[in-house]
């Protein structure tokens, strides 16, 4: 079993785009989940998951309690170690410098030599509420955590890349208002299944941030959109980011093409592709050339249904019946908050 850190506002989200890199997501506390198994490179590239470690054990959320787990538990490693405590949503309580002093003992006790600076091994000890404040109630955790929350200790085994802020809209070489910040695209690319070997579509592309992160986490990506503006920065951006000399890329990135068309009678043969993302127009009277905002939706629903057997979908407002009426199934709906006037509203479709 694996313990996963989460990030973000929202952990169920934050869940569901862990599932791409894991398998068995189960959230336990605020912050927290853990996973039967888990794939290192891929959390690497992960968004909303800092960390995924080896899951020792999980208890009420105290530091005798979790002394008391460390010290039943076998330890089969050999070299230097460090503790590194958390107190996930800084509610608990609990004193993480007492933490790592109390559960660094136990392992010096069993004759390991503690190096703060560069570890052969890190041990994550994670204190976090029980209750997810915006999520309600947490997984039930099979009596291992009391009403005082949760600790869960492990392994670190892989960490994210945290490399988004060097990619954002306002600092790619083309750039249009209202650009999907990268990390949130980053996130929509692995809900979709982007990896190494996949082909990702987004037929509403604009600057192609959601294609860039997805290329960048190996997946080969197709652009289109009707504005040959954005098919020209979208280009501008993916050459860039998959063809350029930085290295952002979490493994090999993927191919990339970028070509003008009609979300809404996409120039692809049927299966084309094995998933399909986009962030659709904003604003109820929307009109992009010559469709009205409800009839471009549906009709890109109903072609990405055509081409993908899977498509994440984000706008200012629920299509649900739209993507029902495509034929689509709803496996995930998520809402998240951008700022006082704009909530985002996420499909996952299959």
């Amino acid at each position: 079993m694996y313990l996963l850190e989460l990030g973000g506002e929202n952990d169920a989200f934050a869940a569901c785009e862990a599932a791409s890199a894991a398998a068995g997501v189960e959230r336990i506390g605020g912050g927290l989940a853990v996973a039967r198994s888990v794939i290192p490179e891929r959390v690497r590239g992960l968004a909303y998951t800092h960390r995924a470690s080896e899951l020792v054990g999980r208890t009420d959320a105290t530091v005798d309690s979790a002394v008391a787990l460390l010290e039943a538990a076998p330890v089969d490693r050999e070299g230097t170690v460090a503790v590194r405590a958390r107190d996930v949503r800084g509610d608990t309580g609990v004193s993480t410098s007492d933490a790592e002093r109390a559960l660094g003992q136990v392992l010096v006790d069993r004759g390991f030599a503690v190096d703060l600076d560069d570890p052969d091994h890190e041990l994550r000890a994670l204190f976090a509420p029980s209750v997810d404040d915006e999520d309600g109630p947490s997984v039930e955790s099979d009596g291992a955590a009391g009403e005082a929350g949760v600790c869960a200790i492990g392994w670190l085994t892989a960490e994210s890349v945290r490399d988004f802020g060097d990619r954002k809209p306002t600092d790619k070489p083309f750039f249009q208002p209202g650009s999907m910040d990268p990390l949130l695209a980053r996130a929509i690319a692995n809900v979709a299944g982007a990896a190494s070997g996949r082909r990702i579509l987004d037929p509403m592309c604009g600057t192609g941030g959601v294609l860039v992160e997805a290329g960048l986490v190996g997946a080969d990506v197709v652009g289109v959109d009707a504005q040959s503006k954005m098919v020209g920065g979208a280009t501008e951006n993916l050459g860039h980011f998959l063809d350029g000399e930085e290295d952002h890329a979490i493994t090999d990135p993927g191919d990339w093409h970028v070509c003008r068309g009609d979300a809404t009678r996409l120039p692809l043969v049927d299966d084309a592709v094995d998933a399909v993302v986009f962030d659709a127009p904003y604003g109820r009277q929307s009109k992009i050339e010559t469709h009205a905002l409800d009839d471009l939706v549906a009709g890109a629903l109903t072609e990405a249904y055509r081409v993908a057997d899977r498509a994440v979908v984000v706008a200012d407002r629920d299509w649900t019946g739209a993507a029902r009426r495509a034929g689509w199934t709803v496996e995930d709906s998520f809402e998240r908050r951008v700022h006082r006037s704009l909530t985002r509203y996420v499909l996952v479709l299959d």
